[in-house]
């Protein structure tokens, strides 16, 4: 079985791009000869990506950079005994040629996997490093709470890294409870002195924690996800140190510090579905966590919305989804996120042709200083080896807001190229 070496997150810029190749094919040298030996299954697949990103505007810091390329790698190595007990190890790598900040090596995944029957139910352990995702919404997902946000990968916070754990899960006919101990924290990424999309660079070399154990403390989470009917709901807890940290500034040096509080966070999630509609529910109550007056402050946050499909718009293979959702923040204009009382508002238009194209256009609208967000984006087979991805940002009346006022001047379309195999 894997044990993760913690060491491994501490250093993650200390492997060259010759040496991580050369580590990996020695790994799967190991694996096939180990596979031949034993009998056991082997599998993998994996994507090599091409990232552009240009800024059509300077930003008000010189040091930014207008034009950002990077590569990346993700393969995921499958194994499976005759007992369907199984193996997977996802390595992945990132190398930015502008922002060193964004160049990252990772384990996405590397956890054992077995399972069994007790009763007329289901028992599943992972144990090793895994990603696990909890939420409904499309803007932002207020429950997702386990792995640690890769902010340099996607702005949207939809990224994240692996975070490693031991997860138990009991499956029966009213739904699926699980459990979770993750002994390790991982510290949130961003971007660096040369990238674009950020305010005063965060100094993440010296976070700090409220526990003493700092990034050894144990972490510990429930969920229960039920089903009766069209209707998923969703209930889970969390007790440990904060995925989102408070960013103290350092005046002297001009730089932002994170430090990572102990909290407990409730949460709630519910999806309705009926037909074209699909309504949408996500909550939670928060406590232990500073807020933007660096003050400590109990709060709950929702997000509340809808998603409607037209399909066969004019009689054609197209399918047409509205979708509509309001977020809102008690801390108000002391939150320290930029979704304190938010309008997402989105057309997603699916071609169901062979090559998958999905064409999606969102509006963020701030309802307290009118700031304006919109994100368009394409995604598109080029073959069975090829895609291509294609999005942009725009950022309008950012002056009075706290959060996009910084990136007001980052407009920006990216191109993605990946190839499958």
């Amino acid at each position: 079985m894997f044990i993760p070496n913690i060491k491994i997150f501490k250093r993650q810029m200390k492997i060259s791009p010759r040496k991580l190749s050369q580590l990996l094919w020695a790994l799967c040298g190991a694996v096939v000869s180990s596979v031949n030996a034993n009998g056991i299954d082997f599998s993998s697949f994996g994507t090599v990506g091409l990232d552009y990103r240009w800024y059509a505007e300077q930003s008000h810091d010189p040091r930014q950079r207008s034009h950002l390329l990077s590569l990346t790698s993700e393969t995921t190595f499958f194994l499976v005994d005759g007992q369907d007990r199984s193996f997977t190890f996802t390595p992945y790598f990132r190398y930015d040629a502008t922002d060193s900040e964004r160049s990252l090596v990772d384990v996405r995944e590397a956890y054992f996997l077995t399972y069994g029957d007790i009763g007329d139910s289901e028992w599943e352990l992972r144990l090793g490093i895994d990603k696990v995702f909890w939420g409904v919404a499309e803007l932002f997902n207020l429950v997702n709470i386990i792995g640690q946000t890769d902010l340099v990968d996607d702005p949207d916070q939809k990224s994240r890294l692996g975070q490693p754990m031991a997860r138990l899960a009991l499956t029966g006919e009213r739904g699926t409870f699980e459990l979770l101990g993750l002994p390790y924290h991982r510290k949130r990424t961003y971007p660096g002195q040369d990238g674009r999309l950020r305010g005063l660079v965060v100094d993440t070399g010296r976070a700090t924690y409220e526990d003493s154990h700092e990034e050894q403390h144990l972490d510990l989470a429930a969920r229960f996800l039920g089903y009766a009917g069209p209707l998923d709901i969703g209930f889970s807890v969390f007790r440990g140190t904060s995925r989102d940290p408070t960013l103290r500034p350092d005046r002297r040096q001009g730089v932002l510090l994170p430090h990572y509080e102990l909290i407990r966070q409730y949460g709630l999630e519910a999806q309705l579905t009926t037909g074209p509609w699909i309504l949408k529910l996500e909550a939670i109550h928060r406590s232990g966590l500073m807020n933007l007056h660096l003050q400590e402050e109990d709060y709950s946050a929702r997000l509340v919305g809808g998603e409607y499909t037209l399909y066969g718009v004019f009689d054609s293979d197209k399918d047409v989804g509205l979708i509509v959702e309001w977020i809102s923040d008690d801390r108000d204009e002391k939150s320290t996120t930029a979704f304190q009382n938010d309008l997402f508002m989105a057309v997603r238009v699916s071609f169901n042709d062979v090559e998958g194209t999905e064409v999606v256009t969102g509006l963020t609208y701030d309802l307290d200083n009118n700031s304006r967000v919109v994100d368009a984006r394409i995604e598109r087979r080029l073959s069975d080896s090829w895609s291509f991805r294609a999005n942009a940002q725009i950022f309008w009346n950012a002056e009075n807001d706290v959060y996009v006022n910084p990136i007001g001047q980052d407009d920006n379309i990216g191109l993605f190229l990946e190839y499958h195999f």
